[in-house]
Parts: C-alpha cells; sequence; structure tokens
C-alpha cells in the first residue's frame, strides 16, 4: 500500500490465515525425537483396526442406516434436539435391521460417542469417521479411542452411586488402566481395588478433604452448621461396587475383559494406554512443562510453537485430564482478554473434535466467541479451513479482524500487524475504518493505535489515529 490517499487506497483481498499459521516471533529450536515404538507384542495398526471395526460394528450398522434413512428430507431422528433417539425412529431402525428398539439405542448412542454420527437440533448426519471406515484405519482407531475415552458415558453408572465418588473414580481410573498395561496380563480384582482406593485417597487429600482428626492440646472448633448433603459423604462410598462398574463400563467398549475375579487389558485397551503415556511423556519433556499447567498457561507455552508442535502438545495436554473438565477450561481461557489466548484456545478445542461440539455450540450466545465458534463448527461440519471464514457476517468478519489485529499488537512485531491490513475484507481504508469503529470491539482503540504506529504511510498513519481519536470520544 503505496497510496498517500487514504480514501483511494486499496486492501489486497486474501483469504485470512488462522494466527497460528503466523511465523513465530522468536523461532524455537526442537530436537527431533525418533518416532516411539509400541511395546513389544503390540499388533499392527491394520490388525488393531480391525479388532475396533469389529468393536463398533453394530454401531457402524446403525449409522449406515441412519444415513441412508435420516438424510436430508427426512425425518426427524431425535426427540429433543439432544442426541436421544425418538421412539417412532429407534421402532422403525429396530425393522429394518433385525434389532429390538433398546438394542438399537445402545448402538446409536455408541455411534454417537465414536464419531459416526453426529447430532445437530433434530437432526442427524453421519461423522467424517464414517465416510472413512473402510479405508483410512486411522480414523477407525480414533473413533474407537473417542470411544473409550468416554467409557463412562458409553455404561452410565447406576442413580443409586453417590456423584462425587463416581467423579473420583472416574479421575483415578487411568491409573488403574496403566498398572494393567505394564503387567500386561491378568490382575486380580482386589490388587485393582487397593490401587484405586489409594489413588481415591491422594485425590482427598489433593482437596483437604481427609479427616486427620484433633491432635492433642489442639483447641475445639465448633464448625459452622452446613446443610446435610443429598446423599452419603463421597469418603463413606463404598469403592468396590463403582470399581466393578469402571470395569464392566471399560469391557464394553473392548479396552479390556473382566471375569472371574481378574481384568485384562485387551490389545486394543494396551495400544490406547501406551498412546496415552507417550503423549504424556512428549509433554512431559517440552520446555515449558506444558502438561502440568492450567489451559491458560499451557495456552502461553504453545504461542511461540509451530501450527504441528503446538498441535502436539494440545494432545498430551489433553490425554492427561478429563475431556469435559479440558474443553471447560479452554472455553474459560476464550473467555479472558488476550486475544492470542482466545485463538489458540480454539486451536486446541479442533484438537479435541466432537466431544467439544456442546459447549463450543454454546460459545455461539457470546459475542467474544461467537466467530471463533462459527469457524469451529464450519471446520467440523467438513467445510474447507479455506473457505470456512464464508459463514461469518461482514461484521462478525471485522470483529475477528480486530481480535486478531490485538493479538498481533500484543504478542507480534510492527510488520506483522501491517500485514494484517491484507486479510481485512473491507477493499478500502475508509470502510474498513467505519466498519472497525462499529463493529465496537473493546480493543479497537489500543489496535487503531498500534497499527497507525507500525504503518510507514504518513497519510495512513494520520487517518488510523483520527479515527481512534474518534473512538476514544464516543464518535
Amino acid at each position: 500500500m503505496t497510496s498517500r490517499i487514504p480514501r483511494d487506497s486499496r486492501l489486497r483481498l486474501v483469504r485470512p490465515r488462522p494466527l497460528a499459521a503466523a511465523p513465530a516471533a522468536i523461532e524455537q529450536r526442537r530436537v527431533r525425537r525418533p518416532a516411539p515404538r509400541p511395546p513389544e507384542g503390540t499388533p499392527a495398526p491394520a490388525e488393531l483396526a480391525g479388532m475396533a471395526r469389529s468393536v463398533l460394528a453394530a454401531a457402524a450398522r446403525v449409522a449406515r442406516w441412519a444415513d441412508r434413512a435420516l438424510g436430508p428430507g427426512g425425518d426427524s431422528a431425535t426427540a429433543d434436539g439432544k442426541a436421544t433417539l425418538s421412539d417412532a425412529t429407534a421402532r422403525r431402525a429396530a425393522e429394518a435391521l433385525g434389532l429390538t428398539a433398546d438394542q438399537v439405542r445402545a448402538d446409536w448412542d455408541t455411534a454417537r460417542l465414536a464419531g459416526l454420527i453426529e447430532v445437530h437440533g433434530d437432526s442427524a448426519r453421519p461423522g467424517w469417521r464414517l465416510r472413512a471406515w473402510d479405508r483410512d484405519d486411522g480414523a477407525v482407531l480414533r473413533g474407537w479411542v473417542a470411544l473409550c475415552d468416554a467409557w463412562s458415558l458409553a455404561c452410565p453408572e447406576p442413580e443409586t452411586y453417590e456423584p462425587a465418588a463416581v467423579a473420583e473414580v472416574v479421575t483415578a481410573m487411568p491409573q488403574v488402566l496403566s498398572f494393567l498395561q505394564l503387567s500386561a496380563g491378568p490382575v486380580p480384582v482386589p490388587q485393582l481395588l487397593d490401587l484405586l482406593e489409594q489413588r481415591v485417597t491422594e485425590l482427598r487429600t489433593e482437596r483437604c478433604e481427609v479427616d486427620y482428626g484433633a491432635g492433642p492440646g489442639t483447641p475445639a472448633v465448633t464448625p459452622e452448621p452446613r446443610p446435610a448433603p443429598a446423599g452419603p459423604p463421597a469418603a463413606d462410598a463404598p469403592l468396590e461396587p463403582l470399581l466393578d462398574w469402571a470395569l464392566r463400563a471399560l469391557a464394553s467398549v473392548g479396552a479390556l475383559t473382566y471375569g472371574d475375579g481378574q481384568a485384562t487389558l485387551t490389545p486394543l485397551g494396551s495400544w490406547a494406554v501406551w498412546v496415552k503415556l507417550e503423549q504424556i511423556c512428549v509433554a512431559a519433556q517440552s520446555p515449558a512443562g506444558n502438561i502440568e499447567q492450567g489451559a491458560e498457561d499451557m495456552l502461553r507455552g504453545c504461542a511461540r510453537l509451530r501450527p504441528a508442535a503446538a498441535r502436539a502438545e494440545y494432545r498430551a495436554w489433553l490425554a492427561a485430564r478429563p475431556v469435559g473438565s479440558a474443553v471447560t477450561e479452554l472455553i474459560a481461557a476464550a473467555r479472558g482478554e488476550d486475544a492470542l489466548l482466545r485463538g489458540l484456545a480454539f486451536e486446541a478445542l479442533r484438537v479435541v473434535g466432537a466431544p467439544a461440539e456442546p459447549e463450543v455450540r454454546a460459545a455461539l450466545e457470546e459475542p467474544a466467541l461467537r466467530p471463533y465458534a462459527l469457524l469451529w463448527l464450519a471446520e467440523h461440519d467438513g467445510m474447507d479451513p479455506e473457505d470456512a471464514h464464508e459463514v461469518l457476517t461482514r461484521e462478525e468478519a471485522t470483529w475477528l479482524w480486530v481480535d486478531t489485529a490485538a493479538a498481533v499488537a500484543d504478542h507480534g512485531e510492527a510488520p506483522l500487524l501491517v500485514r494484517h491490513l491484507e486479510t481485512a475484507v473491507q477493499p478500502t481504508v475508509p470502510a474498513l475504518l467505519d466498519e472497525v469503529r462499529a463493529v465496537g470491539h473493546p480493543r479497537t482503540v489500543q489496535v487503531l493505535v498500534a497499527l497507525a504506529a507500525a504503518h510507514p504511510d504518513p497519510a495512513f498513519a494520520k487517518a488510523v489515529r483520527r479515527a481512534a481519536f474518534q473512538v476514544h470520544k464516543g464518535g
């Protein structure tokens, strides 16, 4: 841009790039690590994919039926817009497939958890994994891992169990699975119960919930009265039935075999645990130690990494915590004032995939998150990332432009901020300034001031400073 007359300046239209794709301000040299090999005796990926296809065969069958019968123009699939299969649809599927309605519902839920079916409102459509089912072993394995990660949803706990105790067991089970993987054979249930009790005690100690009792000489303190809990305290809930439920649930998704008082990981389960542990080890070796950080600090630690390295960090961070809480943390980080973290949070949510969809859809109601959520959903629905920006309105695209400019101004360099002008949807400088002023982004003044200071054209800088002053004065 060399014209000194702002009203005649044209902005070259180019497709916007994700901020994460911009060159890092400071290059970080990384030592290449040889590709790790799974434990000896682990089947080849093709064989593992065959096992996963076998576990998910019934779910894939229902998903294919849904693809044929519930396509565009067909009947609605759900009764309440929350992925619950309607009675009429369940009966139709049962008659067509020779199953009972209960079997259809179970297979439908499995297909959803594995990403073979995607439900949007009251309509269902096949997931991309179903499209790649017969030709892509990686897609099949990722679908099974998604199901395995959601084992507590695939086989919900009885309502009689205390929710807090259930949450503790779900949090502790990765350690139990790791022990099974290291044992490489059958492990008696009493031994697993001892391990589970130790891990749950550690969790309670971390929250300072263990009652150590008053020592001698300790003055008596009368605690403030608290409302009685709805059920028995988590510390009093027996863990043996909860362990039985967890092992049965993991067996139902094909992660282990359970019977005769012992449990054994299947080859699929052993491979999945190894993958998770390997991801954790990779993250633990990173300079920032991102795996132990909260979402916000993790994203800051990944800010200077190249996109591929950042995605590897996201995967490792996600592997070390329950998916639901991880998504909640990422959305919370996106709500902060740092625009860079907002963009990176949604990059991490792309790694999460389908399990993040409900919270991303809820984010559509928040103006600050809506453009990011729309792009995420468009890409999740199969749109080319290069074309995803077409789902944004002019106002949403302008808001996103200002938000990205704020991230560049805070964390990038002046030339990068000037180059960011090329991604604006407005064809002229005056149009850009008018719409930026109208969109009402809270960082508009700071962005315009930074852009004026960075741009080499004095006439352009003067026009931008004038716009910043008008916004500052409420004009």
